[in-house]
């Protein structure tokens, strides 16, 4: 008979509420009914669950957790792997902030004035709320990030679940590009790395080649954006700023 919404719940301390929001999208729809037509929930369809908050944990919106569990050229010890990698990678900054809030704390008790490095020192040279900023500090000036502002303001659930389609459509043949051995240099990568610019032309703001290859390299530098791309297929996010690169130059920038 399958396990039921409250005992699944329990399970992974979810609510109730969102096990059937879940099975509404079509993220995780239970694998059974009981006589009376209450849910019930499998070993498999519980298996699922962990993977959707492993992935929800690592901050992945839910469309793209769909997008990496319905991949059926995906392999799940390779996904597991992956998701190990994301969570160590967590553990480790989790960690650091643990020890700098402690080192405040006793810094705090004992009367000491941290110095501002000693404070941001956790941070490194990248303050984790200001990524808008970072960005049109460094590639987009003022008005590019006012552009993405004023149009990402306008977009309706409609438009953002087909950006999110368009990107999770990239994903997949990018990697299937990768899989295939496509150099970064090679036509097909060009093409792609140019579709990716014109798809943030479309939908946040005049994206140059010169912003283009500045966010390649962020792309590298940010974890954030690294698990991201990554996500898609390991080593992604590399291919991808060098395939950037390569388009970029081809257009004399």
């Amino acid at each position: 008979m399958g396990y039921s919404v409250g005992q699944v719940a329990g399970f992974a301390g979810v609510t109730v509420r969102t096990l059937h929001h879940y099975d509404e999208i079509g993220l995780l729809v239970p694998g059974g009914r009981s006589h009376a037509g209450h849910r019930r929930y499998s070993d498999a369809d519980l298996d699922r669950l962990q993977q959707i908050l492993f992935y929800r944990e690592l901050g992945f919106p839910l469309e793209q957790v769909a997008a990496l569990l319905d991949d059926p050229k995906a392999d799940p010890r390779a996904r597991l792997r992956r998701q190990h990698e994301l969570l160590t990678v967590r553990i480790e900054r989790l960690q650091k902030m643990a020890a700098a809030v402690e080192h405040a704390m006793e810094a705090r008790r004992m009367g000491i004035n941290l110095t501002p490095e000693e404070k941001f020192e956790v941070f490194g040279d990248k303050d984790p709320e200001a990524h808008a900023e970072e960005a049109e500090r460094r590639w987009g000036g003022t008005e590019a990030y006012a552009e993405s502002q004023r149009r990402a303001a306008t977009y309706t659930k409609d438009d953002w679940k087909r950006m999110q389609a368009e990107v999770a459509d990239w994903g997949e043949r990018y990697g299937a590009l990768m899989t295939a051995g496509e150099h970064p240099a090679g036509e097909a990568a060009m093409a792609m790395a140019e579709e990716h610019r014109r798809h943030i032309t479309r939908w946040f703001y005049e994206c140059t080649y010169d912003i283009h290859r500045g966010l390649a390299d962020m792309y590298i530098s940010d974890e954030r954006f690294k698990e991201f791309y990554d996500s898609m297929r390991p080593g992604l996010a590399e291919h991808l700023r060098e395939a950037i690169t390569a388009n970029a130059a081809r257009h004399g920038s």
